[in-house]
């Protein structure tokens, strides 16, 4: 058994900015950080856009920034948990910038702020196109200067201890040694990221697999707002499953249009915003034209952009796309919706709590109220830095009497079985990641819904069979996982009888049901 005073479940800017700020305020207490992958694997990591702070009032203002989010949520936000995460992004940017993040600057030494679908002003900090790339290498960096945390990787975690509806830390799995580890914290924090993976054509990287929300569930914690799926329109299109390179929404913020195959500028006919419109009215809409036309994918015409201007802003994007044979200043870019980011998870108040006592959330596994129905482009990362700070600061003022756990702590009993057959998980898996392309995407209907949930149900009988007989894995377990997810969003699906952000049921399926 590992004791340790925090527990931090995931390595994105949510758990890392937590554990330095945690590590400076308590220099003689233990903070453990295990992550599934390596430490710098995250969704973080792959965030191309860039964070959306109001840094010059003279044109933007927070009361901005607050409407285009509210707007964006679609009438299910929490004002008061906008006007917070808002308001106080200026310090958080601070913060990253005192820690060594880079982010560019115009000709005049003020931030070359990007705009994004569903904002009414530039104000997306960014570092080219690889935002999250940068600042998870600042944090990393000063995460391995604190002598008291210990940051664990290919630690895999199983599940959560609870005794009467407390959180006294976790079972993981060492995929180094096989062994099954038992850590005992005095408070957790989850930070686990998203659930792209289930469905296998996304942005996220494969180890967005649902892990934390899925622990939470089984642990009583209250799970929210499951059904809100946000589709990026604009993935680079192949035939391939598997993770989608991510065309940022910042090029369309640049200028670049959607068109159909026929060259049709078609945004304009969904909303007069065009181009800018939210990421689930783009994706509805990409979806409704790709039904009419039979197409496998729309276009992205950045032919009309200044090449120097685009390369420069976007290199990452502009490497690819030409590594593959595209020349963006005369080739049109094929582009598709897939899975993005999970605006419900773990619901916290606004002290980043569970309803789990000495458990907390942040990051994409957490829902807080910012994002409501559709999360507003760029606001992820805010989320994350104004929760690890919130976290904090309720951590930092509680007192060592709170601390105190009188029962007992069990090891995992581990069991020698067996190895698993892998080539059978990844048959499941590949099968339970084109249901949910399928039944539960974009456009749903209660049908497909009701097929998913009673599909889904069967399989996770069928894998909790085979976990009796055979070796505890990762892969085993993440598929366990996947399917605890997928039935979850089935539900609150099922249970949400109105069109919101990122939900959509057709009126056919509500008159048959």
């Amino acid at each position: 058994m590992i004791k340790t005073n925090y527990l931090i479940i995931g390595s994105g800017v949510a758990g890392l900015t937590f554990a330095i700020k945690i590590a400076d305020r308590f220099p003689d207490r233990k903070i453990t950080i295990i992550t599934k992958s390596n430490a710098d694997e995250s969704n973080t990591k792959y965030a191309q856009g860039g964070i959306a702070i109001v840094t010059d009032q003279t044109e933007d203002s927070y009361k901005k920034h607050i409407e285009d989010t509210l707007i964006c949520g679609d009438g299910l936000c929490d004002p008061s948990v906008v006007e917070m995460v808002v308001t106080e992004g200026p310090k958080r940017l601070k913060e990253l910038i005192e820690w060594g993040a880079k982010f560019d600057k115009n000709t005049k030494g003020n931030f070359d702020l990007g705009k994004e679908g569903g904002h009414s002003q530039n104000r997306v900090v960014h570092h080219k196109d690889q935002t999250g790339h940068e600042i998870e290498r600042a944090i990393l960096a000063q995460v391995h200067q604190k002598d008291n945390i210990t940051v664990l990787d290919h630690h895999f975690s199983l599940d959560l201890i609870t005794q009467n509806n407390s959180c006294f830390g976790a079972h993981a799995f060492d995929e180094k040694t096989k062994e099954i580890i038992t850590f005992k914290s005095d408070f957790t924090v989850l930070a686990t990221g998203g659930i792209g993976h289930l469905y296998g054509h996304t942005t996220n990287p494969v180890i967005a697999t649902g892990d934390g929300i899925a622990m939470a569930f089984r642990a009583n914690a209250t799970i929210k707002d499951m059904e809100f799926i946000q589709f990026h329109p604009t993935a680079l299109y192949d035939s391939s499953a598997g993770s989608k390179f991510l065309i940022s929404e910042a090029v369309r913020g640049f200028g670049a249009y959607l068109r159909t195959k026929d060259g049709v500028r078609f945004m304009l006919n969904y909303d007069s915003r065009g181009e800018l419109a939210s990421r689930d009215i783009v994706s509805q809409s990409i979806d409704l034209e790709l039904k009419k036309s039979g197409d496998d994918c729309v276009y992205l015409d950045c032919t009309h952009l200044d090449l120097a201007a685009f390369t420069k802003h976007f290199p990452m994007i502009y490497e690819r796309c030409k590594s593959i044979g595209i020349a963006i200043e005369k080739d049109w870019i094929p582009v598709i919706p897939a899975q993005h980011y999970l605006c419900g998870g773990i619901m916290v108040d606004k002290n980043g709590k569970t309803t789990v006592a000495n458990l907390f959330a942040c990051g994409e596994c957490s829902q807080t109220g910012l994002h409501g129905a559709n999360r507003l482009a760029s606001n992820s990362l805010l989320e994350a830095l104004v929760y690890s700070e919130k976290i904090y600061n309720y951590l930092a003022t509680t007192s060592d009497e709170d601390l105190q756990f009188e029962g007992v702590i069990s090891d995992w009993a581990a069991i020698e079985k067996p190895e698993m057959n892998v080539d059978c998980l990844a048959k499941m898996k590949t099968e339970l990641q084109l249901l949910m392309r399928q039944n539960i995407g974009i456009v749903r209907n209660d049908i497909d819904l009701y097929k998913a949930k009673e599909e889904l149900s069967q399989r996770q009988k069928e894998l909790e069979e085979m976990g009796k007989e055979f070796q505890i894995t990762t892969a085993f377990y993440e598929l366990y996982n996947m399917y605890a997810i997928g039935k979850l969003i089935v539900q609150h699906s099922i249970e949400r009888t109105d069109n919101r952000g990122g939900f959509m049921k057709t009126e056919a399926s509500k008159k048959k049901n």
